[in-house]
């Protein structure tokens, strides 16, 4: 584990649970590394209810309740598809906050719309305004993967910090 990633997780740990918060996540490109992150830390239990890896469309409608009408109309890597697994997660668990990542982290897979790269993000606390976006990461399947898992620690986070 680079310690960036830990050092990120581990700062997010403190900020939930001087809070009392817990958090879930729900994933799709990163297959559960922004859990492992976490559950890296010892004692993340404390702020770590659970993580759900939802790789394809029929896990996301069964696990985390996003809408085929949705799949459909935006695909899998939408901002309005990770929005849904945001609230999924947070209906399926004791969390008060989760975090959600979709996207195309190659080497195949992209269009003109959605090219190599593309991932997807939301964050939210249960009962309130829930965060998303979209942006494009550079590199191969792993570099991609992991810059996603930084971006979204640090955007919860921060997140988390302004809603204090």
């Amino acid at each position: 584990m680079d310690r960036e990633r830990l050092a990120l997780a581990e700062s997010l740990g403190q900020c939930l649970q001087s809070r009392g918060l817990m958090l879930a996540t729900a994933e799709s490109c990163t297959g559960g590394w922004l859990a492992k992150t976490i559950t890296d830390i010892a004692g993340s239990s404390q702020w770590f209810d659970c993580g759900f890896v939802t790789y394809s469309n029929q896990a996301k409608e069964r696990l985390l309740g996003v809408s085929a009408e949705t799949l459909a109309a935006q695909g899998a890597v939408s901002e309005a598809t990770v929005r849904e697994m945001v609230a999924g997660a947070l209906a399926r668990s004791r969390a008060d906050w989760a975090v959600a990542i979709s996207g195309i982290a190659g080497p195949g897979g992209g269009t003109p719309d959605k090219p190599v790269g593309f991932v997807c993000f939301a964050w939210g606390p249960r009962h309130a305004l829930i965060r998303s976006c979209g942006l494009h990461l550079e590199g191969d399947r792993e570099g991609i993967r992991r810059q996603a898992v930084l971006f979204a620690l640090r955007q919860l986070q921060e997140y988390v910090l302004e809603s204090s």
